[in-house]
């Protein structure tokens, strides 16, 4: 870092990749101290804002990698944007991931970034963030990050590039408190854009570190919560009488070495090719001079062995599949156990490439089982309250081996993430229906016809989505009122979309609410999922309260486990 001195005043005018690492972390740091507060700037009132964790798993991945990128500006800065870019989760996340891929835009080749690279990289950042979002939204984390850097970058900032993050967060902090006026829904909810904040939150780390000479160490911090933490598994499971039926998950990263092979020349696909002859659900590819594996097989030690013949391994995991596999049956979690048991058959013969397979993302093991039983091919862990990564999506991507893949999100927050994972897979064509609700989802995918032209099939699933209505009740977490509906906090609501229909302090009621306004007479069909925190007893009288009143509809009832939402209907 250069400084110069003017008077008793001491200011940066240049950083290098160490101290751009430095202040990533910073940055990394505050938005793990105010994520819960961003996840409460949730403008819907139930317990399902995640854009601070959203946010905070998508820069610490970015924050991580750039801390051992070295003293070069352009290779901690690709080292991060690439991070960010795996990832990214939620519209936040990936908004986020494409500011810092326009930033180090200006910074490849350089060894280190002066004032006028930061101002050059922050409008580029600009440009690729709105050029990720197909219908950009002012009055969101875009509009405070575009105002901020054309406000900043029209000061002189003598006082170098601190003074330049004054002027940034001054106007950022301003263009936040304007979101309200841009935004009728968060005027309504009387708070300012959750994502918009956690950008401030961000640039007011990196300065702090900017500012101090310091280390920031926040090894723990992606652990948001329960979702992101693997519970141990019960080794009894698998003892000396037990048969290895479903191998081993394999992962490692591999650094190549001069010594053994040609790095830069290095064919990861001849590597992928070895790997699928000898296990399943591979996944390997190059960056730079390290090589990422994941791979299902019975035998890591063969494979260890073929890889160490181009390089030394950085991290390596072995996990016994078979075990995993008693677990979840242990604890009932069918889905889980239906995942292990397709990638054991694929182990013992493997798969001719598909012509269509389907990957969808959902959460709660009874709505995971029945995704896979009306024939998709891989389920991604997530939904309201845990956006999955592009990373995860891309791994299901490969899973499923097939030449097109058919992907449904269904949820609004993961579709930009599932977009951005298409552009990032190139051995398969990768379709994202834009489905945001679940019953947009099983609704598509159970009339779905796999065979034919992409194009038909797309209009077939549109057609199925049409006259699907997806309902749902949860507890508010907040006290609001919203299309005439006073919400008190504690109470359960019923809601389709961002529309709320009723609410009540009893969920059954709220519940018989929302099923009168939508008119459930008009349905010939309900399915009913049952969250993981809905009273069994409770769920039993509502049934019999919709058969008693509609006896022409037929009620299914499905033990979905999903989370936040205590009762989901899915109305046909």
């Amino acid at each position: 870092m250069i400084f110069k001195r003017f008077g008793r005043d001491m200011y940066t005018t240049t950083i290098g990749g160490k101290e751009f690492a430095r202040m990533l972390s910073g940055g990394a740091c505050k938005l793990a101290a105010y994520r819960k507060d961003i996840n409460d700037l949730n403008v819907f009132p139930i317990p399902d804002g995640d854009t601070g964790d959203n946010m905070l798993m998508t820069f610490g991945s970015g924050a991580d990698a750039a801390k051992r990128a070295g003293e070069n500006i352009g290779a901690a800065a690709k080292a991060a944007a690439e991070g960010m870019l795996l990832g990214a989760r939620g519209n936040s996340g990936v908004i986020l991931s494409r500011i810092f891929a326009g930033i180090t835009s200006e910074f490849l080749n350089l060894e280190k970034a002066g004032f006028e690279d930061v101002k050059r990289g922050m409008e580029s950042g600009v440009r690729q963030a709105y050029h990720a979002v197909s219908k950009p939204v002012e009055g969101t984390i875009l509009t405070v990050f575009k105002d901020a850097v054309r406000y900043a970058n029209e000061k002189k900032c003598d006082g170098g590039l601190e003074k330049y993050f004054d002027e940034l967060l001054n106007e950022m902090g301003r263009s936040l408190d304007r979101t309200p006026e841009l935004l009728p829904v968060l005027a309504e909810a009387g708070v300012v854009d959750s994502g918009g904040a956690g950008l401030y939150y961000i640039f007011e780390g990196m300065k702090e570190a900017l500012e101090k000479d310091e280390n920031f160490s926040y090894d723990d911090i992606y652990k948001t919560d329960k979702q992101h933490v693997a519970e141990p598994l019960d080794f009894s499971l698998f003892d000396e009488n037990s048969v290895l039926e479903f191998g081993y998950c394999t992962e490692f990263l591999l650094r190549l070495q001069r010594s053994k092979t040609d790095v830069e020349f290095f064919d990861a696909a001849a590597l992928t090719d070895y790997l699928n002859s000898v296990g399943d659900s591979v996944v390997c590819f190059k960056d730079g001079s390290i090589v990422k594996v994941h791979v299902h097989t019975k035998n890591p030690g063969g494979i260890l062995q073929y890889c160490q013949k181009f390089g030394e391994f950085l991290t390596l995991k072995i996990e016994n599949m078979t075990l995993q596999h008693s677990e979840a049956v242990e604890k009932g979690d069918n889905a889980q156990a239906r995942l292990a048991e397709n990638s054991a058959r694929n182990l013992h013969a493997k798969k001719k490439r598909k012509k269509t397979g389907i990957v969808a993302v959902a959460a709660g093991k009874g709505i995971k089982e029945t995704f896979l039983s009306l024939g998709t091919d891989e389920i991604v862990d997530g939904g309201q309250s845990m956006n999955p990564s592009a990373k995860d999506l891309i791994e299901a991507f490969d899973k499923v081996n097939a030449e097109r893949i058919f992907v449904f999100p269904n949820n609004g927050n993961v579709i930009l993430t599932a977009e951005q994972a298409a552009k990032l897979y190139t051995e398969s064509e990768i379709i994202v229906i834009n489905t945001k609700t679940i019953g947009e989802g099983y609704a598509a995918i159970s009339m779905m016809e796999t065979d034919g032209k992409t194009e038909d099939i797309i209009d077939g699933i549109n057609e199925s989505v049409k006259e699907v209505v997806t309902a749902c009740v949860s507890k508010a977490n907040r006290s609001t009122e919203k299309n005439g509906v006073e919400v008190k906090s504690g109470d359960y609501i019923g809601f389709v979309g961002d529309d709320i229909m009723s609410d009540s302090a009893d969920i059954n009621e709220a519940a018989e609410k929302l099923l009168d306004k939508i008119n459930i007479k008009n349905h010939g069909l309900v399915l009913m999922f049952i969250g993981e925190d809905a009273n069994e007893n409770a769920a039993a009288r509502l049934v019999d309260y919709i058969s008693a009143q509609n006896p022409e509809t037929e009620v299914i009832t499905v033990d979905g486990g999903q989370p936040v939402f205590d009762y989901m209907f899915v109305l046909e």
